[in-house]
């Protein structure tokens, strides 16, 4: 039995690979896949490829892509979800933020340096056409310390999943003001290079696995009802989440990878380039 370890949000996304655990479908190919919920998203995630906490990761095609271009010795095996990631901007209920422009020169609460929640505030402020020098961030770890920082006002706005955080905009804790869907599909699979090298085979088989399950997620019975009940969400958010979201079994082309590092490029979240071959790898 060959021991996998890999590391994703817990997020509705996930859910297939949870249940191809659970059903023995990784067992059944002789691999032991240990699946670790990293609730402080793509920036720990890269640290834990770079550090060999983890040897995959489903991250956020953003996150990674800069961190691979800044040395993570890691590579895109395959887009896992090419639809966008639709990012909800919140802020506190009691707030006096009515829409995102009050926001300009306000304080973002973000999980950590390099994470989806940074990289994407300032995909929204080149979109509201504000100057991305001035954004300031407070680092809040997870979604738990995102509630603490608005509600206190040590930080003004978060960007978050739209669907993930709508049980707190249900709650009367966060309202959301906008949205801002990402450029670009929203998540990868990345294996760490040394990993990749010694067992091609075996991430090959992973990956047959879960397209499997992911070809035909939205045709499991009930399974709107069973992620409405595993993440608390309302069964009819669930049904759009499901019409929004596309699954991918491709990896990421060139043409849309040269898209998606010239866009990061130009938002001076990265200020080198990576090339294609150093960054995504055909099984």
């Amino acid at each position: 039995m060959k021991t996998v370890k890999i590391a994703g949000v817990p997020e509705h996304f996930n859910l297939p690979w949870q249940l191809c655990i659970e059903n023995g479908e990784f067992e059944a190919e002789n691999i032991d896949l240990q699946w670790t919920d990293i609730p402080e998203g793509t920036g720990k995630m890269c640290q834990m490829l770079r550090d060999g906490e983890t040897d995959i990761a489903v991250i956020l095609t953003e996150g990674i892509v800069k961190d691979i271009a800044a040395g993570n010795p890691s590579k895109i095996v395959q887009i896992y979800v090419q639809s966008p990631l639709i990012w909800g901007i919140h802020v506190a209920e009691k707030s006096d933020f009515q829409t995102v422009k009050d926001l300009k020169n306000k304080k973002a609460a973000i999980s950590r340096l390099g994470s989806g929640s940074q990289l994407m505030a300032y995909v929204n402020a080149n979109e509201q056409g504000w100057k991305t020098d001035d954004l300031e961030f407070e680092i809040i770890n997870t979604i738990d310390g995102a509630v603490e920082a608005l509600t206190n006002g040590t930080a003004d706005y978060f960007m978050w999943e739209r669907f993930m955080t709508k049980p707190l905009v249900d709650k009367g804790i966060f309202r959301r003001v906008g949205d801002c869907p990402t450029p670009w599909p929203s998540f990868v699979i990345a294996v760490r290079d040394e990993f990749l090298k010694k067992n091609s085979k075996t991430v090959e088989k992973i990956l047959e696995v879960i397209n499997n399950t992911t070809h035909d997620f939205v045709q499991i019975p009930n399974i709107d009802k069973t992620l409405a009940s595993l993440f608390n969400q309302k069964v009819e958010d669930i049904q759009e989440w499901l019409k929004l979201t596309q699954w991918s079994q491709k990896n990421l082309t060139e043409k849309a990878f040269i898209k998606v590092q010239n866009q990061l490029f130009d938002l001076g979240i990265i200020d080198k380039k990576s090339t294609f071959v150093e960054t995504v790898k055909a099984l």
